[in-house]
């Protein structure tokens, strides 16, 4: 029953994380409490499943004509880079403190959705020039904390691209799943060099979290509405996020 949770709740996590973001919630919940893993160890398994996902979800907007290899070289690079930094720490250090601050982000983030939401739903904007004055920090920074933790970087990082650069939600999701399948497979290297991965458990959400991604890709790169519905996720995962956080979960029920 414990493995049946697994797959399913993987599954789940694949579809949230190609259209929005905080997948990794679902999948270190179910790592740390269903199946009772460390949460390094947690850490580093739930980076199997990631990686699959995004790299699946990537072939799909691939085949579909979406990937635009060298407009986001340079994003692709920097992320990659905070990122290899960001699992420096966390293999070191726990990632509680981390949580906390997340907790904080996400209510500032829930504002920012609900703020203006047509913000959210433009096209991307193809002659708009962002300073690399900004965008190198801003990226060094999503790397930073996606090879940290994880858990959200999908929700900042559309928050950037799309108010930031100006990408369409589905743009910027194909970068997101570009980005993260690229640096996610280094990161396993240095987990794996620490003895944190659990292959065994984190090969069998690995199955659920592609075949999620990949269904998920499929669905957003035919579909012209996509956009809508990647806001309204967007916006029910993050109130389910900070609901848990916060603990009034235990509150309504």
């Amino acid at each position: 029953m414990d493995y049946l949770i697994a797959l399913i709740g993987a599954a789940l996590a694949g579809v949230i994380n190609t259209l929005a973001g905080n997948g990794s919630a679902i999948t270190l919940t179910i790592l740390t409490e269903v199946l009772g893993l460390p949460g390094n160890m947690a850490n580093g398994t739930n980076r199997i499943g990631i990686a699959s996902q995004s790299i699946a979800a990537s072939w799909a907007f691939h085949k579909n004509g979406l990937i635009d290899w060298r407009k986001n070289s340079l994003l692709l690079i920097t992320t990659t880079i905070g990122a290899l930094l960001g699992v420096w720490v966390a293999v070191q250090v726990s990632n509680e403190q981390f949580k906390k601050v997340f907790s904080y982000l996400m209510v500032f983030m829930l504002v920012v959705l609900l703020a203006k939401p047509e913000r959210w739903l433009r096209n991307t904007d193809v002659d708009y020039k962002p300073s690399l004055w900004i965008t190198i920090p801003a990226f060094l920074a999503l790397g930073f904390y996606g090879g940290f933790i994880q858990m959200g970087m999908g929700i900042f990082f559309l928050a950037v691209m799309v108010l930031g650069a100006r990408y369409s939600l589905l743009d910027a999701n194909v970068v997101k799943s570009l980005m993260v399948a690229i640096y996610t497979v280094l990161v396993i290297l240095i987990f794996q060099g620490k003895g944190l991965i659990d292959w065994k458990i984190g090969g069998l959400m690995a199955v659920g979290q592609t075949i999620g991604g990949w269904a998920t890709a499929q669905f957003a790169a035919n579909n012209k509405k996509v956009n809508i519905w990647a806001h309204r996720l967007l916006v029910v995962i993050v109130i389910g996020a900070v609901i848990k956080l916060f603990g009034w979960h235990k509150m309504l029920f």
